[in-house]
């Protein structure tokens, strides 16, 4: 199959739901705060090598089904994704 990762001697295909929520769901992922979002979710996908299958940013949470290679961990990307987020959120936001 086509959508899967192969390697030397492997063949891989690892996905994951991902849901990141706002601090007591309060809905400020508006407007332009919804773009950059959005595009930071995409800068960071594309610089770990993970395929985004399908993903929606929600006034209050964003919703990622998502591919990864094998040589990361999922907790790392989330990490990852998260701090970075987390970070341009704040310096969005005030």
């Amino acid at each position: 199959m086509s959508d899967q990762r192969r390697g030397s001697h492997t063949v891989t295909r690892l996905t994951a739901h991902l849901v990141w929520v706002t601090k007591y769901r309060y809905p400020v992922l508006k407007g332009e705060i919804q773009k950059r979002c959005r595009e930071l979710i995409i800068q960071i996908c594309d610089a770990e090598d993970v395929k985004i299958l399908k993903g929606v940013v929600s006034k209050d949470h964003v919703h990622m089904h998502i591919e990864y290679p094998p040589s990361k961990s999922i907790s790392d990307l989330v990490r990852r994704a998260g701090l970075f987020h987390c970070r341009r959120g704040k310096t969005l936001s005030s």
